[in-house]
């Protein structure tokens, strides 16, 4: 199927910062029906650089960044589903974020733009599920900082999910993934064509970007994975070159990464998303996690995968031991995967079974409501 990307538009938007954004547009895309009593939705929640295309094909012949799940048939079967996916504020999707013109000088915002979290992103998807006149929805999922978003989601709008499914994430980051996180930032910081953040209709900080995404896509690999795929093969020669160009298969492989993330994505995106990852605590203001979670009044799905070192099984486990202590309906699954923190998104096999069936358990009991 083609799709197409919405927008649509609001006022403003109160943030947790303080600050107030004017003028906001939110991108998103939809797939499947959704039935007479709105009660069929289910809000997919990307990761941080990915955007509303989560299925189907669009009009440039790509694929959505989840379409191995998210179609008829599929874990997400468009056939019994309404399933929605919006570009997460602080984007450069469709969304408002720093590259967006700021109404107020007629310029992109730059570094003008205010610092977002999690609790705002998940704010801004609740007018958008409002403005479809959705109350409720069936589910809330997504890996990563998607699974962040469907904790918030849990947290903040509890009369308003029925079923939260967080994939191979965390309640609150580590030190080590607040580390990979800073590295990437100054990667772009550091790099001279970032000029303050104020380098619209420039040269972009694209060196910077690409070793950040660099970074970030070693973190997203295991070392099984890595050692399958590359090995210590050399790229194009039989012996090394004794300089510090390309020598190794896993070189080019993440110099192609870089430059291929550079086309398509913004680099004070990149900072301003990433710090709002690093920002959100779920149980920050409460007593414990337990506490924060104690709001919540869904039914849990909690799926990790054995070969993630970025957000290893221990941090899901977390989660899912908070939400015992509190009585939850929470079901957990750590999946075999190779692929580390990739995963969710290219392991759908086993996942699609696990989620399939918690999905037409939580709708048979809507029903039955």
């Amino acid at each position: 199927m083609i799709t197409e990307t919405q927008i649509v538009r609001f006022p403003s938007l109160r943030l947790d910062g303080g600050d107030t954004l004017h003028d906001v547009q939110a991108a998103y895309e939809s797939y499947g029906r959704l039935n007479s009593g709105k009660s069929n939705a289910i809000l997919i929640l990307h990761a941080f650089s990915g955007d509303a295309h989560a299925a189907g094909i669009d009009h440039e012949g790509k694929a959505g960044w989840w379409d191995s799940m998210i179609g008829p048939g599929k874990a997400f079967d468009t056939d019994q589903y309404f399933v929605l996916c919006s570009n997460i504020l602080g984007g450069c999707k469709g969304t408002t974020g720093p590259s967006s013109i700021n109404p107020e000088t007629g310029r992109p915002y730059g570094m003008s733009f205010p610092v977002i979290t999690v609790g705002d992103i998940v704010r801004l998807q609740q007018m958008v599920a409002s403005h479809l006149g959705i109350k409720k929805l069936l589910a809330v999922t997504g890996g990563s900082m998607g699974g962040m978003q469907a904790l918030q989601w849990a947290v903040a709008y509890p009369e308003m999910v029925e079923a939260c499914i967080p994939i191979a994430t965390t309640a609150r980051h580590s030190a080590q993934q607040i580390a990979f996180n800073e590295t990437g930032r100054q990667a772009i910081i550091a790099d001279p064509n970032f000029a303050g953040g104020d380098y619209y209709g420039k040269q972009p900080p694209a060196r910077g970007l690409a070793i950040a995404r660099m970074v970030g896509h070693i973190t997203y690999m295991s070392d099984e994975s890595m050692r399958e795929k590359f090995g210590r093969r050399l790229r194009n020669r039989e012996d090394l070159s004794f300089g510090f160009d390309v020598d190794f298969e896993v070189e080019s492989y993440l110099r192609y990464r870089g430059s291929q993330f550079v086309g398509r994505f913004d680099a004070n995106s990149y900072l301003y998303i990433t710090k709002a990852m690093d920002y959100f605590d779920l149980g920050a203001g409460y007593p414990s996690l337990a506490a924060a979670l104690e709001r919540a009044a869904s039914k849990f799905l909690v799926i990790s995968f054995t070969s993630d070192w970025l957000y290893p099984s221990y941090q899901s486990l977390e989660i899912v031991s908070a939400l015992r202590r509190r009585n939850h309906d929470v079901t957990y699954c750590e999946l075999s995967s190779n692929y580390g923190h990739d995963a969710f998104l290219v392991d759908v096999g086993e996942q699609t079974e696990v989620v399939k069936g918690f999905l037409a358990r939580c709708q048979r009991e809507v029903v039955r409501v």
